[in-house]
């Protein structure tokens, strides 16, 4: 009977309001239910998330590295394109699991990328033109190129822009879309590259005797390549001078020491052999008058002719 009355006396009466513990007993228990078992979730989705980001960053850096088609501009930019998409992705999965549509995050995501690209299109256009150069690769870093007209080593290949180093030591920064969508020289593609030097000699020199020795000339320097062989050939007749062309193939890396050194040796070569380097000359008339007896140009008797008339 005395257990009847405790028990009687501790439970709530019929109808009335639960206690104030029995409230904070079904809060937990609807937390640990619902939103607590959300945030565990979602905790552990993050740390897997973050996890598997860093796996697939590393399988994606060892396999571009590795790729003999990439160079470590497009190896930098696939990872990081690979880097932003899982990060999104985990984004979503993450507010997912807390319970949220991701719908509405998406179009907001989409609203924002739709505003930004109207905002940067021309900057959008040259990262489209960043990609398609690191892709295609017309030229690498440390390329000699000449790009309308500025001409240097690359220097850096980014994705909006290009770095060029002149021989000046100057740094020229080109926007990749005008890189595309103009003429571009790469004089770094090939192993080798031919040096043209015209020379001109006099009209009574010896043709034969001139391209034997402007063709012995450029064989024994010794950055001349054997094959492809050196030549010599008459180009043109020009005003005051015959004018020969010596062609020569050397090393890319050669290049601007055997244009200079030739075109220096190729005149002291003719000078020991008493063959001068001819120069435009201009021949002057006087033509002298019988009633005067002073000499006039053919220009001012011309003029005098005219008056008389």
């Amino acid at each position: 009977m005395y257990q009847f009355l405790a028990a009687s006396a501790d439970a709530p009466a019929e109808g009335a309001e639960p206690g104030f513990w029995e409230t904070l007993r079904q809060i937990g228990e609807d937390f640990v239910q619902n939103t607590g078992l959300a945030i565990v979730r979602t905790l552990a989705f993050l740390v897997l998330g973050l996890v598997v980001i860093k796996i697939v960053q590393a399988i994606t850096r060892s396999a571009t590295l590795r790729s003999r088609r990439l160079d470590n501009a497009a190896a930098s930019f696939v990872i990081s394109v690979v880097t932003v998409v899982l990060y999104v992705a985990l984004v979503i999965v993450l507010v997912s699991s807390l319970g949220f549509s991701t719908a509405g995050i998406i179009a907001g995501f989409s609203a924002v990328a739709l505003a930004i690209a109207l905002a940067l299109k021309d900057s959008l256009g040259s990262l489209a033109n960043g990609v398609i150069i690191i892709f295609t690769k017309p030229f690498k870093k440390g390329d000699y190129v000449q790009i309308n007209e500025y001409d240097g080593l690359v220097q850096d290949i980014r994705l909006f822009n290009t770095k060029i180093l002149t021989y000046s030591n100057e740094e020229i920064i080109i926007p990749n879309s005008e890189i595309l969508s103009t003429k571009m020289i790469n004089y770094s593609t090939m192993p080798i590259r031919r040096v043209v030097i015209d020379v001109p000699v006099p009209y009574d020199a010896d043709t034969a005797k001139v391209k034997q020795l402007l063709l012995d000339s450029v064989s024994e320097y010794k950055y001349t390549v054997k094959t492809p062989a050196p030549s010599v050939v008459l180009k043109e007749y020009g005003d005051s001078a015959l004018k020969f062309s010596a062609r020569a193939w050397t090393l890319n890396e050669n290049y601007w020491d055997t244009l200079y050194d030739l075109t220096d040796k190729i005149f002291n070569d003719l000078k020991a052999q008493g063959i001068s380097i001819p120069f435009n000359r201009m021949d002057v008339q006087l033509i002298q008058t019988a009633a005067q007896g002073a000499a006039v140009s053919p220009a001012e008797c011309k003029g005098k002719g005219r008056e008389e008339e």
